[in-house]
């Protein structure tokens, strides 16, 4: 009963999609089948710190990466303060538990030129899915939007008269974002070559696949991958990184941290700094350049 009202409680008060609570849920799941195999418990609500350390070590053991064991972990750490919240129990197990340590992995967005090459030079098929695929290119890169969310673009939500898209993010929460007229133009396009599909099953959704129905996530990655890989040797190419560079470029071009992170959907400005790294060269170079102290005598 706890983790049904757990995942309730996920679902319905922290407003978490599908996708998260599924992901807690698996966690949680994995560990009550440890704790039954190796311990014989029927539940994990009332636990020992030291049976959690004990599953950690056979994960290491596993060679799971400590990132995902951290995930894993933040998971079961959630579930205890739920019980906490509910008064199930006193005191988390985890309450003094300390993240593994790991790789800050750095994902190197693509360049302009890159971008340029993509956006200018790569001839697209005029076909529906040419069409399709070369304004989902557009849309991540000029918008910033996750790949989640512009799976989940509605018609409604693009407001053609005064150029701006509404887009539902994390926890439902909704931001306004401006539309470039290179946007604006490739998505007119879009929808005259739309309005031809032979089947419209999935009517209120933006993007389609040729066959009338909603476009889903691994498309889009297979998409960016395909043409991606056509002019960057970069081993990531992901619409992440896409997202990444939307933000690199805004920074590297001068807009402020807080303008870049409400145009992400973040909700703090700790999520928007992990982009400003790339940004920090840019201004050494201009550091550099500028400053009279650095000028030969």
């Amino acid at each position: 009963m706890s983790l049904s009202a757990f995942i309730t409680y996920l679902r319905l008060e922290k407003n978490y999609s599908v996708h998260t609570v599924n992901a807690y849920e698996k966690d949680i799941d994995a560990f009550s089948v440890f704790c039954k195999d190796d311990y014989e418990m029927d539940s994990i609500d009332n636990m020992e710190y030291s049976i959690v350390r004990s599953w950690i070590v056979l994960l290491v053991d596993k060679g799971i990466s400590n990132r995902t064991i951290n995930r894993k972990i933040s998971s079961l750490k959630a579930y205890y303060r739920f019980l906490q919240k509910i008064g199930q129990i006193k005191a988390s197990p985890l309450a003094k538990h300390k993240a593994l340590k790991t790789n800050k992995n750095v994902e190197v967005p693509f360049s302009e030129m890159e971008m340029e090459k993509i956006l200018l030079e790569i001839p697209f098929d005029n076909d529906f899915e040419g069409v399709r695929d070369r304004l989902i290119i557009e849309m991540l890169y000029a918008t910033g939007v996750r790949r989640a969310e512009l799976v989940n673009l509605r018609l409604n939500d693009v407001y053609g008269s005064n150029n701006t898209l509404k887009v539902l993010g994390k926890r439902n929460k909704e931001r306004i974002l401006p539309l470039l007229p290179s946007t604006k133009a490739l998505l007119e396009t879009y929808m005259l070559s739309r309005s031809n599909l032979e089947k419209l099953k999935d009517t209120e959704y933006l993007f389609l696949t040729k066959g009338g129905l909603k476009i889903y996530e691994t498309l889009v990655y297979r998409i960016i991958n395909k043409y991606f890989s056509l002019v960057s040797p970069k081993v990531k190419k992901s619409p992440h990184i896409l997202r990444h560079t939307f933000a690199t470029h805004l920074l590297n071009r001068g807009a402020d941290l807080n303008s870049v992170k409400e145009l992400l959907g973040h909700s703090s400005l700790a999520s928007t700094q992990v982009y400003t790294h790339n940004s920090i060269a840019e201004l050494k170079k201009v550091h550099l350049k500028a400053h009279p102290r650095n000028k030969k005598q």
